[in-house]
């Protein structure tokens, strides 16, 4: 693909510091060739390794954004599909908070669920974003950073 293609296909890749929107993402790949659109909405849980959650910060390296259009750059260049969109939280988020929304559309369904797999274990493992949990007993850790 052109990088001018990508480009196009690439349609949303953002770091917000307010609640994410479910239908923004949505409707940034709305099209009318689109068979197949995948979702994904990770949200901040009330546990994790056995242990209670009460909330988390995450915070980013100032060139995240830009590491984050790159992911999905590279997913809309490997993949058959025809929009790409990614949004990341950071700051404080309580439990049931959005952390993260990512999508792909496709004109199937297959392309669109493999796209979307890609484009969100590829972002957990390449941007360089940090989450800091803060859980119920006291304690809190850092994940995901360096």
């Amino acid at each position: 693909m052109t990088d001018s293609t990508v480009d196009s296909i690439v349609r949303l890749a953002a770091l917000r510091e307010v609640p994410l929107d479910v239908a923004e993402v949505v409707a940034a790949l709305d099209d009318e060739a689109s068979g197949g659109l995948t979702l994904f909405v990770g949200r901040v849980r009330d546990h994790d390794g056995g242990r209670d959650v009460d909330g988390l910060d995450y915070s980013a390296h100032p060139t995240a954004e830009a590491k984050l259009r790159e992911v999905c750059e590279r997913v809309a260049d490997e993949y058959d599909v025809h929009g790409v969109a990614a949004v990341h939280r950071t700051g404080s988020l309580a439990i049931g908070d959005i952390a993260v929304v990512i999508a792909t559309t496709a004109a199937h369904r297959g392309e669109a669920f493999d796209a979307s797999r890609a484009l969100i274990d590829t972002l957990k493992a390449e941007v360089p974003i940090w989450k800091h949990q803060r859980f119920g007993d006291g304690t809190d850790e850092w994940v995901g950073s360096p």
